[in-house]
C-alpha cells in the first residue's frame, strides 16, 4: 500500500490552527483526512465541534473526515490509526497532527524516523507553521517555542495582515527569513488557506531544488554570485542553523531582532571528502544536536558522479543519492543550518575542513 502522507500543523495559539482545522473536518473538500489533536491547550477543537461526551476517541466526521485526540503518546495512535485503515475499519488518505501552541515540532517530526512501524505506514509531508501578524514579534521576542515553529518549518502561512501596516508585515517577514530561509512564506486571510496549500508540499522529500530564498544567499556571499542551482538535496539530514541576520540588511527600518535561532548557509566549489565529512557531522550532531531544528543540503561528494542530499532533524540525519550532475553543470556543495545559537564558526571551519 503507497504510504499515508503527514502533516504537522504547527503554531501559536491565536494564529488560526484552530480555524484551519475546522475547515479541514467540516468543509466539502472531498478529501478523506483524519485530524489528531493534542488534547490540551486552550483552543480545542472538541469544544467547539465535537461536543461529544463519548469515550471512543476516533470520531467521524459528516464530510467523511476522521478527528482523533491524542490520549496516549503519537507512536500509538499513528499505528491505531493504521492498523484500522488496514482493516477497512476508517478510510483516510492523509493525517494532520495538530501541535499544541507550545510543542516543539522535533519530536513530533522525528516519530517519522525512528519508529519502524510508523515509517512502514506514513510518510512525513512537511512541517506547517501559522503566524499571528500582530502578535508574532512579541511572541518570537519573549517565546523561544515560537522561534523554534519557524525554524522548523517547510512552509509558513502569516494570518491577520489586515490588523497591522505593510511595513509591519514586511519586517516580520524578513525577521522570519532570517530564522529559515528556505520557508517560503504566504499570507493568509483568518486561517483561510487552501487546502490545496497545505498538503503535498513534499518538505521532507528528497526533491530536486534546496529552497532558499536567493536575496538570502546574496547577503551570505560575499562573491555575490547568486546563482541559485537547482540542486537535487537531502533527505535526512540533520542541520539547520544560524546565520546572524542583521549584518548584511540594509533595510534601515528592520529593527535588528537578535534571535536565537538562525540560520546560515555554506557553499564551496570544492567536493567533500565523504569518510571527514561523516565524522565531522557525527560529532557535531552529538554535541548540538538538540539545538539543530532543521539542515539540509546538496553535496558534491569526491568520487561520485550524483549529487548526495541530505537532511536532519535534531540529532537524526540521513542522506541519499539523488539525481546524476548534469554535463556543464557547476558542482558545488550547499547546505543550509536551522538552529538555536549554533556556533556558525565552529560549524563552517569544520564543514571546510572536511573538503579534499
Amino acid at each position: 500500500m503507497a504510504l499515508i502522507p503527514a502533516t504537522i500543523l504547527t503554531g501559536f495559539l491565536g494564529s488560526g490552527k484552530t480555524t484551519l482545522l475546522k475547515r479541514v473536518l467540516s468543509e466539502a473538500h472531498g478529501q478523506k483526512i483524519a485530524v489528531i489533536e493534542n488534547e490540551f491547550g486552550e483552543e480545542n477543537i472538541d469544544n467547539d465541534i465535537l461536543v461529544t461526551e463519548t469515550q471512543e476517541q476516533v470520531i467521524q466526521m459528516s464530510n467523511g473526515c476522521v478527528c482523533c485526540t491524542i490520549r496516549e503518546d503519537l507512536r500509538t495512535t499513528l499505528s491505531d490509526l493504521a492498523a484500522r485503515r488496514r482493516k477497512g475499519e476508517l478510510n483516510f488518505e492523509r493525517v494532520v497532527i495538530e501541535t499544541t501552541g507550545l510543542a516543539d515540532p522535533g519530536p513530533v517530526a522525528q516519530t517519522f524516523f525512528m519508529d519502524d512501524e510508523v515509517a512502514e505506514s506514513y510518510l512525513l509531508d512537511s512541517i506547517v507553521t501559522l503566524v499571528d501578524a500582530k502578535h508574532a514579534d512579541q511572541q518570537l521576542d519573549t517565546r523561544q517555542e515560537a522561534r523554534r515553529q519557524i525554524g522548523f518549518a517547510d512552509q509558513i502561512f502569516i494570518s491577520k495582515t489586515d490588523l497591522v501596516d505593510e511595513a509591519h508585515v514586511q519586517a516580520l517577514s524578513h525577521r522570519m527569513k532570517h530564522m529559515n530561509p528556505r520557508a517560503p512564506q504566504k499570507k493568509v486571510h483568518f486561517g483561510d488557506v487552501k487546502i490545496s496549500e497545505v498538503f503535498d508540499l513534499k518538505g521532507f522529500n528528497l526533491n530536486a531544488k534546496l529552497e532558499i530564498d536567493p536575496e538570502f544567499l546574496n547577503a551570505q556571499d560575499d562573491h555575490g554570485h547568486s546563482h541559485d542551482h537547482d540542486h537535487d538535496h537531502g533527505h535526512d539530514h540533520h542541520h539547520d542553523h544560524d546565520h546572524a541576520h542583521g549584518e548584511h540588511c540594509d533595510h534601515p527600518h528592520h529593527h535588528h531582532h537578535d534571535d536565537d535561532v538562525k540560520s546560515f548557509v555554506f557553499r564551496s566549489d570544492r567536493a567533500f571528502n565523504p569518510a571527514k565529512l561523516e565524522d565531522f557531522l557525527g560529532a557535531i550532531v552529538q554535541v548540538y544536536g538538540p539545538k539543530m531544528l532543521r539542515y539540509k543540503g546538496v553535496l558534491y561528494m569526491k568520487g561520485s558522479d550524483r549529487k548526495v542530499i541530505f537532511q536532519g532533524v535534531h540529532q537524526l540525519m540521513g542522506s541519499d543519492l539523488g539525481p546524476k550532475w548534469m554535463p556543464g553543470e557547476k558542482k558545488q556543495n550547499k547546505m543550509v543550518f536551522i538552529g538555536i545559537d549554533l556556533p556558525k564558526d565552529v560549524l563552517l571551519q569544520g564543514l571546510e575542513q572536511c573538503l579534499s
